[in-house]
């Protein structure tokens, strides 16, 4: 990875790109890329005095080096666009296309986020907030990868920006990339926090390897020769180089208390073979004549770790009594080892058989990626970071199948939780359960290298409803849902056909004229709904009624609105029905909506608003929207009881932005108030903060308001109306 000058050009980038992507038309949208930017950010300089664009190339450098796809290089060179230049998403998404716009503003959003480290369930917040805003996980690659460079260049910052830097990076990034198995960029992160973090101990570590380097480098030389001309003889391609130790990972050895000369791996060999065969027989022959220490021999290739590592690791007593650790691998594994997540990329050409391999180990290493994306979606804040801190943070287990392949689930698992891990359809197929030869339940708590033998049927009626409670994870939990979610909409498709068939047949029209295209056409643009299988789905569901739908095209001589007025204007007396947690006075079997506009919530006063074709719109009084629609107004009322949450937007604006975001989410915790997103608008003397909360009523709207109110930097808190 290219650190020796930092004043990358984009023909060093595109030569670079153009060994891994060919494709004449990727290189074009890569130039073009660079070309806007270029127009983009010029004349604006980095605070080391550097033209800007210096950064995106040198960040997309970055990520060529791991053979990144061509959209993550164009997000790359434009993702400081919308934050710094007059550019929107739509400008980008006109240009480049969807999928490279949505990465830059995903990108945006992240590093409009400044995180403190106070503590550990801060840190987990924080975390939350950082994958609850990427949608890809190319985002997070991309954040790495332009935090590297920030790290490069930390040099001019103030001592105090440069510690809260390090320790960020520390803190939430290095994590992150250490779990997508990125284990370059992670090394080079620590390595640089370190260097600004504690440089008084950074430097002592240095100096105590540079006094060593002469005689280490000789050594380490002359034990290359050795090993290579052992694997020589017994007719083994290999290659051979010697590997720095990481100046962090000495530091956290020395912080455990280890003495600088008892750090085995400071002579270190990496070992690069062909074959899985040739890692064990290259193994036996270094063993053969240099003796290891007992304990230190560790095999990740049968056994890989979490990120999907591998490498055979051993230490020897070596030439003239010195210790090495020795890592063995293949130049598959190394991909993996250095780049994690990344490294498919470098497969992408590749045959089929090679292709297959590698997305099925994508899907592995996405796993804990997908299990937050899958945490993102409970209603809870509070259980959201329950659960992040359970299933992925906290103590994992690691569990084998029958053939033992390695299955890491959290602590706390269930075999419903293994089965779900392995593949969906053992989850939906199974019937029981074995650990270690026993039959155990499915609610049984799994231990750290049990073997677990899933039984199944495929004749099997699917997973039980009462699995959901037993299931630990939330990937688990979500399967099973979907599996009834889905059986749920195959009935309502088939009772809605029926009931929409028998309604057309009642009103003795002939089938070819009610499902000719005109009236099909006309009935799905009137009633909003892409296709007649949603329309079917919504009638089985009472979402609609089949007399509603037939109305649209066949209707009475007054319309469906104009009976709903009869009945208010006509029934006075009549019982007042519940739908929901809205009431409507003499009305039922109707859609009822609640209005995007003004976005009432419990407590509100509302009324109801007749649309054609829509059922009715629940709006505030205050509404300016309805002020002139008396026409199609009905009255209408909360429920007593109120069955979920709603929506409603804040627009909360400061005069400063000191961690502002943080304080004003821990208010939502406290509150029991849920933030679905958060739109940061920054002018030149105010920061604005368009929030979109889930709340239970007023009541806790206005608390929560008023404590927002009462921070320091808080100008105003107002609900809006759009």
């Amino acid at each position: 990875m290219r650190k020796d000058n930092p004043n990358i050009t984009f023909d060093e980038l595109y030569e670079k790109v153009n060994t891994y992507i060919t494709d004449e038309k990727d290189l074009k949208l890569l130039s073009s890329a660079y070309l806007f930017a270029y127009e983009k950010h010029f004349g604006q300089k980095r605070l080391t005095g550097e033209d800007y664009i210096t950064h995106p190339l040198n960040v997309a450098y970055i990520l060529a080096d791991i053979n990144a796809d061509i959209q993550t290089l164009c997000a790359a060179v434009l993702h400081d666009t919308i934050e710094d230049c007059d550019v929107t998403e739509e400008d980008l998404e006109e240009k480049f296309g969807h999928e490279i716009a949505s990465l830059v503003n995903g990108v945006t959003k992240i590093n409009k986020l400044k995180f403190t480290c106070d503590n550990e369930a801060v840190i987990a917040n924080h975390r939350k907030i950082l994958v609850g805003l990427c949608e890809d996980v190319r985002i997070l690659i991309l954040k790495l990868a332009d935090r590297l460079h920030n790290m490069r260049t930390i040099w001019i910052l103030s001592e105090k920006s440069q510690k809260a830097n390090a320790k960020e990076t520390l803190d939430i990034l290095t994590p992150i990339a250490h779990r997508l198995g990125m284990n370059k960029i992670k090394s080079e992160l620590e390595d640089l926090s370190l260097r600004y973090l504690k440089p008084d101990v950074y430097f002592s570590i240095v100096e105590q390897l540079n006094q060593t380097r002469k005689e280490r480098d000789r050594i380490v030389m002359e034990m290359m020769e050795d090993v290579s001309k052992l694997l020589d003889e017994q007719g083994i391609k290999h290659e051979i180089k010697g590997r720095a130790k990481s100046i962090y990972s000495i530091y956290k050895k020395l912080d455990k208390g280890k003495k600088f000369s008892d750090i085995f791996d400071l002579l270190a060999l990496r070992v690069f073979v062909d074959t899985v065969p040739e890692c064990y027989s290259s193994l036996g022959i270094i063993h053969a004549k240099y003796k290891p220490i007992p304990k230190r021999f560790k095999d990740y290739v049968a056994m890989p770790k979490t990120n999907m590592y591998q490498s055979l690791h051993t230490t020897v007593f070596g030439l003239e009594g010195y210790l090495f650790e020795i890592q063995i691998r293949t130049y598959e594994m190394d991909q993996i080892a250095e780049h994690g997540i990344a490294s498919h990329w470098s497969y992408k050409e590749n045959g089929s058989n090679v292709k297959a391999k590698m997305q099925n180990a994508m899907e592995q290493k996405l796993q804990f990626f997908r299990e937050i994306m899958e945490l993102k979606d409970e209603k809870s804040d509070e259980l959201f970071v329950h659960n992040v801190q359970e299933e992925v943070l906290n103590n994992t287990i690691y569990v084998f199948t029958p053939k033992g392949d390695v299955i890491e689930l959290p602590s706390g698992a269930t075999p419903i939780d293994f089965a779900y891990r392995v593949h969906s359809g053992v989850g939906d197929t199974m019937v029981g359960a074995l650990v270690n030869g026993n039959i155990v339940s499915l609610d049984y708590k799994l231990n750290d290298g049990d073997i677990i033998k899933i039984n199944t049927n495929k004749n099997s009626q699917g997973p039980s409803r009462e699995w959901i409670d037993m299931a630990f994870t939330a990937q688990a939990k979500n399967k099973i849902k979907s599996f009834y979610n889905k059986i749920d909409k195959e009935e309502y498709l088939k009772r809605g056909t029926e009931l929409l068939q028998k309604e057309v047949k009642k009103r003795k029209i002939p089938f070819s004229r009610f499902y000719s295209n005109e009236v099909i056409d006309q009935t799905l643009s009137e009633l909003k709904y892409g296709d007649m299988t949603e329309l079917h789905i919504a009638i089985g569901n009472n979402k609609i009624t089949p007399a509603q739908v037939i109305n649209i095209v066949f209707g009475e001589n007054k319309t469906k609105q104009e009976i709903i007025l009869d009945r208010v204007i006509n029934n006075d007396d009549a019982k007042i029905l519940v739908k929901g947690d809205i009431v409507v006075e003499n009305i039922s079997d109707i859609k009822i909506n609640v209005a995007s506009c003004c976005k009432p919530i419990p407590g509100d006063e509302i009324v109801g608003y007749i649309s054609k074709g829509r059922g009715i719109n629940v709006h505030r009084t205050i509404c300016p929207n309805i002020t002139e629609l008396e026409e199609r107004i009905i009255e209408v009322k909360w429920n007593d009881k109120i069955s979920k949450k709603y929506t409603t937007n804040v627009l909360i604006t400061a005069n400063e932005n000191n961690n502002l975001l943080i304080q004003i989410i821990n208010k939502t915790s406290n509150s029991d108030i849920v933030i679905q997103s958060i739109n940061t608008i920054n002018t030149s003397n105010r920061y604005m903060f368009d929030i979109n909360l889930l709340v239970d009523d007023i009541y806790k709207l206005d608390k929560f308001i008023t404590e927002i109110s009462a921070l320091p930097s808080i100008v105003n808190v107002e609900r809006i109306i759009k």
